[in-house]
């Protein structure tokens, strides 16, 4: 009779795959409504900017009718829109309702909990700091929220440069998608800075962020490589892949199968797999299914959060 080996998944290598991972309620919630709106309406379907940051959930919605846009101007009077779950400034929701567009809002609830915060911050004098990255359709919903009255800073230099007066009433906010490691190196500086600033009731980074960026925590010290599903302009996903990479191991973020390289899984036993919140199941899975021809074959799920948030749909739909 012959011997089994005594941890024989660990010789033959294993694919340890974060929990959670993938799909957060508001990228399920803001997905969903495009899909109805499609059935119930029709196609032509005009969403302002990518609905999420993943190019196959993108591109999957545009094959059945989306046609995303960046501009209010490219929608034709008496069409359909859709803001992204990003969320949109006042002034952009303004120019829709003039225009006469029926509005469905995709934006996250927990990004509009963001914008409710700015608001009435201002509306107490406030001088508010957004800490988030320039460019990103989330901040630029957010500031629009108080044009008047709002800083960015991406950065402890950014902090540095501020000019407003160490006495005069602040507040901080931040993109929800950021590192939760890196943004508290940003609010120490701004306290430091600002010793009696203002911070929300409730952090801003959103729960799903937080937890899988605590699920790599987790899984990156019990592997050899990190592969992070998620689109280059993903920022969740982006600080999934540096998260792990601080952690010292080393990771790659792809959004196709064809993206793995066959000299990335060369002596390693272990392969790690995490997807960000705007990544669907079924590409990870079609990810996992070419890892298992390139290296490790066994598929383990660690322990973790079980996710069951859920928001509900816009009136009409």
């Amino acid at each position: 009779m012959t011997n089994q080996l005594p941890n024989e998944s660990a010789v033959d290598g294993e694919i340890l795959l974060a929990q959670p991972r993938g799909f957060c309620a508001g990228v399920d919630r803001a997905i969903t409504i495009v899909e109805q709106a499609l059935e119930k309406f029709g196609a032509p379907i005009y969403v302002r900017h990518e609905i999420v940051h993943n190019a196959y959930v993108v591109n999957d919605l545009r094959s059945r009718g989306a046609v995303f846009v960046d501009e209010l101007s490219e929608v034709p009077a008496g069409n359909t829109v859709i803001f992204s779950a990003h969320g949109v400034a006042p002034a952009v929701r303004q120019e829709a309702e003039a225009r006469g567009l029926k509005i469905f809002d995709a934006t996250c609830p927990l990004v509009t909990k963001v914008h409710v915060e700015v608001t009435k911050m201002r509306k107490e004098g406030m001088h508010i700091i957004m800490i988030g990255h320039r460019g990103h359709p989330e901040v630029e919903g957010t500031m629009g929220q108080a044009p008047d009255g709002i800083q960015l800073v991406e950065n402890i230099k950014d902090v540095e440069a501020l000019d407003i007066p160490t006495n005069a009433p602040v507040a901080y906010v931040t993109q929800t998608t950021l590192s939760v490691d890196e943004t508290k190196e940003i609010v120490d500086a701004l306290k430091s800075k600002y010793p009696a600033i203002a911070q929300p009731k409730k952090q801003d980074i959103c729960y799903a962020t937080q937890n899988r960026q605590d699920a790599v925590k987790f899984m990156a010290p019990q592997v050899d490589l990190v592969i992070v599903v998620g689109s280059p302009n993903s920022s969740n996903s982006n600080r999934l892949r540096e998260l792990s990479e601080k952690l010292g191991v080393v990771s790659y973020m792809v959004d196709q199968p064809s993206q793995l390289k066959p000299e990335w899984f060369v002596g390693k036993k272990r392969v790690g797999l995490t997807a960000g919140a705007s990544a669907p199941e079924s590409l990870a899975q079609s990810i996992i299914e070419r890892i298992k021809e390139l290296g490790p074959k066994n598929v383990r799920t660690l322990d973790g959060i079980v996710e069951n948030t859920s928001f509900p749909l816009p009136k009409g739909l």
